[in-house]
């Protein structure tokens, strides 16, 4: 048998990650790519809680946050609680320090976002003081997608963008962050999850970091042993990408099936 050459998550320098230069390269400027994304996702919520909008109780979850904060914007209306989880020592600590401090990203980059939100009005009520509500009800946890769903919690809507295809070379540690998040929430449970497409790795402040390339078909085969009312929609990356090295975006919106037992595995 010959040894796979693809490096797994744990061959790289999370500690290391640098989320100011994360934050500044991909956010610093509303790109229409993610006018898109927010907007599919934005719609998503809207109508899924559109008949139960009462969110006392509720909880969310958003896997692998880092700097990015517009899908757990996209879940605030609708929750009590939301968790914001990550395994990066450092993205924990700014994640920690912008909440100590009321969000200050907000004024340069996420008021921005949340404009597209608040078209709709189930998020406009919330016009004023969404970064408020944001610092009140956030939690920010350390941990591996890997773990997410191995203490028995639950969470009733989640979001993972860009984590999965964007931790490993390997596929099958791809598939595995797919069913953990999948399995950490409960059955029936709104989700949103993003992708690069055919992502072929990437740079944050000089450091290279991991990819597994995926396609819409592939996303689809992932899900749709897991979740019902499954959409996967690709976003052209436009006239100017983000980055070198990838083709797209992808979304996925669906509501979680029945816990599947840890033996058994996503087709992708």
């Amino acid at each position: 048998m010959v040894a796979s050459t693809e490096r797994r998550n744990e061959d790289y320098p999370w500690h290391e990650f640098d989320p100011e230069t994360y934050l500044a390269d991909n956010y610093a400027v509303l790109r229409d790519e993610d006018r898109q994304m927010v907007e599919l996702v934005r719609d998503f919520f809207a109508q899924q809680f559109a008949d139960n909008p009462a969110r006392t109780g509720r909880r969310g979850i958003d896997v692998g946050t880092g700097t990015n904060l517009y899908p757990a914007l996209a879940m605030l209306p609708f929750v009590d609680r939301l968790t914001l989880y990550d395994y990066s020592p450092a993205n924990i600590a700014w994640l920690a320090r912008q909440r100590a401090a009321h969000w200050p990203s907000w004024t340069g980059v996420w008021s921005r976002f949340w404009r597209i939100l608040s078209e709709r009005p189930s998020y406009a009520h919330l016009d004023g003081h969404a970064r408020a509500e944001l610092a009140r009800c956030v939690d920010v946890i350390r941990g591996s997608v890997f773990d997410l769903d191995s203490n028995g919690q639950r969470w009733d809507v989640g979001t993972m963008f860009f984590v999965a295809e964007s931790i490993t070379q390997r596929r099958e540690e791809f598939t595995a962050a797919v069913n953990h998040f999948i399995n950490a929430l409960r059955p029936d449970s709104p989700f949103a999850v993003a992708f690069m497409e055919d992502s072929r790795g990437y740079e944050v402040a000089g450091r290279s970091y991991p990819s597994t390339p995926v396609s819409c078909a592939e996303v689809w085969r992932c899900l749709r042993s897991r979740a019902y009312d499954v959409t996967v929609e690709r976003v052209d990356v436009g006239d100017e990408p983000l980055r070198a090295g990838y083709s797209g975006t992808i979304v996925a919106c669906g509501r979680t099936g029945p816990p599947v037992p840890p033996e058994v595995t996503s087709e992708c």
